[in-house]
């Protein structure tokens, strides 16, 4: 069904005030699409990138923005199976757009959602909670004998993988900006925080760790932290590098690697790892039983009105936010 809907889109690359927002009819869903109406949608910092387009091959444009959401399907294209207007879906993926009251959506993309868990929490757990699941069980399969360093610990990112790293039994050392972040950073399972504002994370690892170094250092920043974040590595440790919030990572020299310590390196990808439909629900259904038997929940989630989305973009690149961001239509 044809469907009137109101969305933010942008034609040129920039700071969040290229965002505009705009009502257009929304077509029928075609062949393999679903068609949904929001009820929740979760704001990642992968929307900052794609919104500034930072990324080697950036969106085609003008273009919509977003890529999970929770919302209610209202039409099937055709060859859609395994699904029912009025279900609950959740996503994460697929083409940005997001950032609006009514989508068209790949059925691919759609995740059934258990009846007890609400939409405002799954909005703000999905996306952020599937990375998690794939970086801390799948990229790195982490034990309980590992010690743990997650930068922006007290971030959306970092509140789940302290949570789901807690219950694995990990030691954590958290890095965040402030006081006020260093205490949700614990209350979600760091055994260690560190204020990088304060005190260099470093030389803190260091004396936490005895010396030893971490097993894995999760590295989301970028820029700042990246290079310091190896030296913290025990040897043939490793370092995930899956963001840049402070900027690009400066060139790395493959023999440094070896130099110290016999290093590993992975800049991995949610797109790669939620690639295969039967890998994708697997990592769903671990996501959900995690918050259903509550070891994960959603931790200080921020919500702002769908059509504030341009504020939002603003907190959260000025880290204003702790948790999860969340748009509600």
């Amino acid at each position: 069904m044809t469907a009137e809907t109101e969305a933010f889109r942008f034609s040129e690359f920039g700071a969040p005030d290229v965002l505009r927002w705009q009502p257009h009819t929304l077509p029928d869903p075609a062949a393999g699409e679903i068609q949904i109406r929001h009820l929740a949608i979760g704001v990642n910092y992968i929307d900052v990138y794609h919104r500034r387009g930072v990324f080697a091959a950036p969106l085609a444009l003008p273009s919509g923005l977003g890529v999970e959401g929770v919302g209610t399907i209202t039409a099937l294209g055709e060859g859609v199976t395994g699904f029912a207007i009025g279900q609950r879906v959740a996503y994460v993926g697929g083409p940005p757009g997001a950032y609006a009251t009514f989508r068209n959506l790949p059925a691919g993309r759609a995740l059934a959602v258990p009846a007890s868990l609400d939409s405002t929490e799954v909005a703000a757990m999905a996306f952020k909670g599937l990375t998690v699941e794939y970086l801390i069980h799948r990229c790195v399969p982490v034990a309980s004998s590992d010690t743990v360093l997650f930068h922006a610990a007290a971030g959306g990112v970092g509140s789940i993988a302290c949570q789901w790293l807690r219950q694995i039994g990990a030691t954590v050392i958290g890095t965040v900006s402030s006081a006020k972040k260093a205490q949700v950073a614990l209350a979600n399972g760091c055994k260690h925080v560190i204020i990088y504002t304060e005190e260099d994370f470093q030389a803190r690892v260091a004396e936490i760790t005895g010396g030893k170094g971490v097993d894995v250092a999760y590295d989301s920043v970028g820029a700042e932290t990246f290079t310091k974040s190896l030296d913290c590595l025990r040897p043939r440790g490793t370092l995930v590098s899956f963001g840049e919030s402070s900027g690009p990572i400066p060139p790395l020299s493959v023999a440094s690697l070896g130099a110290k310590g016999s290093l590993y390196v992975t800049r991995p990808s949610i797109a790669h790892y939620t690639a295969n439909r039967a890998e994708y629900e697997a990592a769903a259904r671990n996501l959900f039983a995690a918050m259903e038997a509550g070891v994960l929940r959603a931790s200080g989630v921020t919500t702002y009105a769908l059509s504030d989305a341009r504020k939002a973009h603003e907190d959260l690149e000025a880290r204003r936010t702790t948790g999860s961001v969340v748009l509600v239509p």
